[in-house]
């Protein structure tokens, strides 16, 4: 039941964001919406900045088990765009709102994981120094972020997937060419 009870909560806090923008939204008006009292919402979150925080680590964390290898950037990558589109309104009233950092962290951790796992399927089995790697790493986990952060910025108006796509062209051979270079050092 408290599992229901949490999730109701969530439900209707993502329906409310998705009519309207998150400084608009109050306590009073999720649980009115939900058929609970105050205590109840203040029994499982501190406060909507707590529920927010609880829902974007929810969809993270979806992410982050849905791909525990991935060969291709491009294909986590989707996974990400994918659940930022099935809520897109909940999405933008939050990257728009004052809470922007709570999305931005774990938009941070999805492309962080999203990159750790791609480099060790396709690096796996090579010799690449630890220094190589986590510069590797660092490179493609601000690209990742940086491309899916400029998308909410416009709006989610831009065809990230062609981005994407072209992306995925422009860095072909590049594991190739960092594994290769990281031997010859």
């Amino acid at each position: 039941m408290a599992n229901f009870t949490k999730k109701a909560i969530q439900a209707s806090f993502i329906k409310l964001l998705n009519e309207r923008p998150l400084s608009k939204i109050t306590v009073k008006d999720i649980v009115a919406d939900c058929g609970i009292n105050r205590n109840t919402f203040y029994y499982y979150f501190e406060d909507i900045p707590g529920l927010v925080e609880d829902i974007v680590e929810e969809d993270a964390e979806k992410i982050i088990q849905a791909y525990p290898t991935a060969e291709k950037l491009e294909d986590c990558l989707e996974a990400v765009i994918d659940l930022a589109l099935s809520k897109k309104k909940a999405v933008l009233h939050i990257y728009h709102s004052s809470n922007r950092d709570i999305y931005e962290r774990y938009l941070w951790k999805a492309c962080d994981h999203t990159v750790n796992t791609y480099l060790n399927t396709v690096l796996s089995g090579r010799k690449i120094s630890d220094g190589d790697m986590e510069a590797a790493r660092k490179f493609l986990s601000a690209l990742a972020f940086g491309t899916v952060s400029y998308w909410l910025k416009t709006d989610m108006q831009d065809d990230i997937r062609s981005t994407l796509a072209r992306l995925a062209e422009l860095k072909k051979g590049m594991m190739e060419e960092i594994t290769e270079r990281s031997e010859d050092e």
